[in-house]
């Protein structure tokens, strides 16, 4: 007789791979960086585009500490943020979300910036959300199970550090990105080094993000890895072309036509607005088309445009659009002030080459 086994929980003869490595991946997930504690309220959020092994693997590590994991998953909305709310059972997953103690987004249309999220992240002032969208199998053993993450937080407060304290930064890369701008003295530098055992909004580890001056964005952005939505890996460059913070022409070629119209599609001037920009720093992630990982990508650097989050502009209580964007240029040169900390995507500067190298990213 063949072996029963719980549904959803991969088995040594399913032919699926990663079961050991993803076991202890979850494991320091709801463990070390969640920091989850028994009898915690531990909501798992996805969607049927999900990755249902990392949802099953996280809920079986929760409930072994103790906690009280609760999985969602809904049908895939077409669109993210605000754009999924009409395919979202809005009220009930709201009121899910505001009596968690925890939460992990696995869903793959974010539910990051719609309704629920923006409801939860204000009512339940208890509430630890990591963003871990689109995550699968591979990536999760790549970018949690096998990061050490005590190395790379003190890489990541270092460059945070020296990035808070510049006034003016440049950043170019090999594809034709050049732009300038001022950092904003009142909107933090936000480093995601992974941990999420504090209350607020936490995303995967190796992102450092901020929102500079909106107005002082001046130059050429080229996305040439990734634009998510609507396009995923990008086949030929996407040059945005920015004044004073907008974007005020795109060309390129046919991705560059269907990501401008797709911006369009809103009619919301503000979805022609940047948001933020953030370095890439996490050593295990790569180029893949999920814009999880790709903003994530060792040297990059990301823009976003749209929908601007609360804790990335509290100045001005973020701003609001009916949805949000991000594309990545790869290989990036960053001059905070006149001091170069990136070359190509290679880390130049003497203090964080040293822990670079410690992350096998000499």
């Amino acid at each position: 007789m063949a072996a029963i086994l719980p549904p959803g929980l991969p088995s040594l003869l399913s032919g699926t791979t990663y079961d050991y490595e993803l076991y202890k991946s979850a494991k320091i997930l709801v463990e070390e960086l969640l920091k989850l504690k028994p009898d915690e309220v531990f909501v798992i959020t996805a969607d049927t585009e999900s990755d249902l092994k990392v949802v099953s693997m996280t809920a079986a590590a929760a409930f072994a500490v103790g906690a009280k994991p609760m999985v969602v998953i809904t049908p895939s909305p077409v669109g993210i943020g605000k754009a999924a709310d009409p395919m979202l059972p809005v009220n009930a997953l709201t009121a899910a979300l505001k009596e968690a103690d925890a939460w992990v987004e696995f869903n793959n249309q974010w539910l990051l910036y719609s309704t629920p999220w923006e409801v939860a992240m204000k009512e339940n002032k208890k509430l630890r959300y990591l963003c871990l969208v689109g995550m699968h199998a591979d990536m999760m053993v790549r970018c949690i199970g096998r990061v050490n993450f005590p190395v790379l937080k003190e890489f990541q407060d270092k460059v945070t550090e020296l990035t808070a304290r510049a006034k003016h930064i440049k950043i170019t890369t090999p594809a034709g990105t050049n732009v300038e701008f001022d950092n904003h003295p009142e909107r933090p530098v936000q480093s995601e080094p992974g941990y999420a055992d504090t209350p607020g909004a936490h995303f995967l580890a190796g992102q450092i993000g901020w929102s500079p001056d909106f107005e002082s964005i001046n130059g050429t952005i080229v996305f040439d890895g990734s634009i998510y939505p609507p396009l995923g890996l990008v086949r030929t460059p996407v040059r945005l072309h920015v004044k004073n913070g907008k974007v005020v022409k795109i060309d390129g070629g046919s991705d560059a036509a269907q990501f401008e119209a797709w911006l369009r599609s809103f009619n919301d001037p503000n979805m022609f607005l940047l948001a933020h920009v953030c370095y890439g720093f996490n050593p295990g992630a790569r180029l893949t088309g999920n814009i999880l990982e790709d903003e994530r990508v060792w040297g990059c650097t990301e823009w976003g445009l749209g929908y601007v989050g609360p804790m990335l502009a509290p100045d001005i209580g973020g701003r609001q659009a009916a949805s949000h964007t991000d594309g990545i240029c790869l290989n990036s040169s960053v001059w905070l002030d006149d001091v170069q900390i990136l070359d190509n995507g290679r880390v130049v500067h003497p203090e964080l080459k040293e822990i670079a190298k410690k992350l096998g990213k000499a």
